[in-house]
């Protein structure tokens, strides 16, 4: 194997277990129903869906898609259905993004230090 093989084989790794993060985090109505569970509170469905013009089954599924994602989680309490954020989850996206920052700032100045020592050809 390739050191540029194995490069990108160690880029792929912590991006194939954050991708579902990305996805489900890539709906707006999703996206505003995790910073609304971020405030660290839980919230029901009805709680959810006060003063919003998205029904109930329709957050409800939006919920399970980020649970499936692992960035909320449900639990029963007698009928109600209560909802709360798991940040390790989020942290997990955040330090991915930060590696692929790393590795571009890595490339960007390999790139400026050869065109910077390159002779002027003209």
């Amino acid at each position: 194997m390739s050191p540029k093989t194995r490069d990108a084989d160690k880029r792929k790794a912590p991006l194939a277990d954050t991708a579902p993060i990305f996805a489900a985090l890539g709906d707006e109505t999703r996206l505003g129903l995790v910073a609304h569970l971020a405030t660290g509170d839980t919230f029901s469905i009805a709680q959810l869906t006060e003063n919003t013009f998205v029904t109930r089954q329709a957050v409800t599924r939006h919920l399970e898609v980020l649970a499936q994602a692992g960035l909320v989680r449900g639990t029963r309490r007698g009928r109600e259905h209560l909802w709360q954020f798991e940040p390790a989850r989020l942290a997990l996206a955040q330090r991915s993004l930060a590696q692929i920052s790393s590795w571009w700032d890595e490339k960007l100045a390999a790139l400026k230090e050869k065109v910077e020592t390159e002779p002027d050809t003209k």
